[in-house]
């Protein structure tokens, strides 16, 4: 039986992985990692018009998977929880295997023909 608690829990799981679900800020998580950086560094790694970096780092504050903090005209982000970074680098994993072993599949599949 799933407990009320329980349901609140995936509820909030759910809408971090929609929040996850974009190439654009599984990027964003891989370049802060563990370090803070400004927006313009942040932009410099990225190829994206700055007016949607805005947004996506706005969105993912919004969601508390990051931090900011001002520095004159400057703002630092950085990753508010190193989980977040190891889940990241959890599925990472999870998706090179399975394309490694696709690969291997592909393989065998052309060398019966």
């Amino acid at each position: 039986m799933v407990l009320s608690m329980d349901k609140e829990i995936f509820e909030l799981h759910a809408g971090i992985c929609q929040i996850m679900a974009n190439a654009k800020r599984l990027e964003i998580i891989s370049i802060l990692g563990d370090k803070e950086l400004s927006v313009g560094d942040i932009a410099d790694n990225m190829d994206i018009r700055m007016a949607n970096l805005s947004q996506h780092l706005s969105i993912m504050k919004a969601k508390g998977i990051l931090r900011f903090r001002r520095d004159g005209v400057n703002i630092y982000y950085r990753i508010s929880n190193p989980k977040v970074v190891q889940a990241c680098k959890l599925m990472r994993e999870v998706m090179m295997e399975q394309l490694r072993e696709k690969g291997r599949l592909s393989k065998v599949v052309s060398q019966r023909k």
